[in-house]
């Protein structure tokens, strides 16, 4: 019964009904931001220019208007969307803006998408289109708060990611003699995500950073995990009370950095494979880093972190050097050694950069690496990172504070293999 209503549910959605319903119903969504804003075009306007958009799309479609008459609806649309943003103009009417013109004109083509049948596309624009309008506070925040520096950066950081990208080969080349091949296009895009990552967590640290430890210990150590335990060794300094939630920022940032190569591993392999290996071990890190934490300390506490800025054309390089030295030394590791050689490898990675190490296992997999090792490698440069934050605090006055921290990294690190282990017992 629930299959079939499941396949009654597609097929009306693939027909010209269900379309024009989806349209409507992304047009009232778009449109349920600006009604709140109190703008004039609201829920109702925007509603009918999707279904606008919709109907003509299928009249040109199935009939001999041809697309004229979807030219001459987004005219229309246009028309319109200028007569209210010179209206607004001159009449110093808030409510009359050129970004509720703009948005109409998305809502018209969101119509257009979603009556020609990409029916996921137009859910994902409508949405994205929807973000950008409830964030309207935060991003003008963001840009206004940017340095000129920064503002530089973000241009170049820009070009390597949407310049530099679509000019490097597609296909798989050979690095040197190594007997090993890599996608120079795969490759950029880890070296733009991994840099993209730092970014958004640097933005977000310093937007949201005063609203407690979760977001500076979680985001921060995403930007910069070094800063994280750098910061927290000078307020234990400071005030040895200051230890519960140093403890607690140590292991948020853990807890992010396992979900980033989380995140890298099943993104960049689900064409050649998932490594399924990695969602036990490394969820459980996050998890369970993020469950001591908060048991550990008062997320409410406020602490300011001295991140540097990671809009750096240079910053981005250095990933990408590190990461190819990690690709070149991990092959000829493997060459000489085996999987073991690259594992070992990528440990030691895991000392400066467990992203450098995460994104080269996945590189190579499957075609010099196999899924195995792959897993080894990432889990291997993951508890490697682990550690050494450990160990960074030794630097510290307080052998308590080392001692906790020892503890509860290690911590993590056990219940990874704990949890791996159960999850293996349930599979087999």
């Amino acid at each position: 019964m629930s299959e079939h209503l499941g396949e009654l549910a597609v097929s009306t959605l693939q027909g010209n009904v269900g379309r024009i319903a989806l349209a409507a119903a992304l047009g009232m969504f778009l449109g349920l931001e600006r009604e709140w804003s109190q703008k004039t075009a609201g829920i109702r306007t925007f509603s009918l220019v999707a279904l606008l958009g919709a109907l003509f799309t299928i009249l040109s479609t199935e009939t001999e208007l041809g697309t004229g008459l979807l030219v001459i609806g987004a005219l229309l649309v246009i028309v319109q969307g200028i007569v209210l943003a010179t209206k607004g103009l001159l009449e110093e009417d808030e409510t009359l803006g050129l970004t509720t013109s703009v948005s109409m004109l998305v809502t018209y083509g969101v119509g257009v998408v979603v009556a020609t049948g990409y029916l996921i596309e137009g859910v994902v624009v409508a949405v994205l289109s929807s973000l950008l309008l409830v964030l309207k506070r935060e991003l003008h925040s963001i840009a206004w708060g940017l340095s000129r520096r920064e503002l530089r950066s973000v241009t170049e950081f820009a070009i390597l990611a949407f310049v530099v990208f679509p000019l490097l080969p597609g296909r798989r080349v050979p690095v040197a003699s190594l007997g090993v091949s890599v996608n120079p296009q795969e490759v950029w895009a880890m070296v733009v995500t991994v840099a993209g990552i730092g970014i958004v967590n640097y933005v977000v640290v310093q937007n949201y950073g005063g609203r407690g430890i979760a977001v500076t210990g979680f985001f921060g150590g995403l930007a910069s995990s070094t800063a994280v335990v750098g910061t927290m060794l000078d307020h234990v300094r400071q005030d040895a009370d200051a230890a519960s939630y140093a403890v607690a920022a140590i292991l948020l940032a853990d807890a992010a950095m396992a979900l980033r190569n989380l995140t890298i591993a099943v993104a960049f392999t689900l064409p050649d494979g998932l490594l399924t290996g990695v969602v036990a071990p490394l969820g459980a890190v996050a998890v369970l880093g993020v469950g001591i934490a908060a048991a550990n300390a008062d997320w409410s506490t406020e602490v300011e972190i001295g991140l540097e800025s990671p809009f750096s054309m240079r910053n981005a390089l250095a990933f990408g050097g590190v990461f190819l030295m990690v690709v070149v030394v991990g092959a000829v590791a493997k060459a000489q050694f085996g999987d073991v050689g690259f594992i070992l490898t990528a440990a030691i990675t895991g000392l400066v950069s467990s992203a450098g190490a995460t994104t080269s296992a996945v590189v190579l997999y499957p075609e010099s690496l196999g899924s195995d090792a792959a897993v080894y490698a990432i889990l291997a440069s993951t508890a490697t990172s682990i550690a050494v934050k450990s160990g960074l605090t030794v630097m510290g006055s307080d052998s308590q504070f080392t001692r906790s921290v020892a503890i509860w990294s290690g911590s993590l690190i056990v219940g990874a293999v704990v949890v791996t282990g159960l999850v293996t017992l349930l599979v087999t």
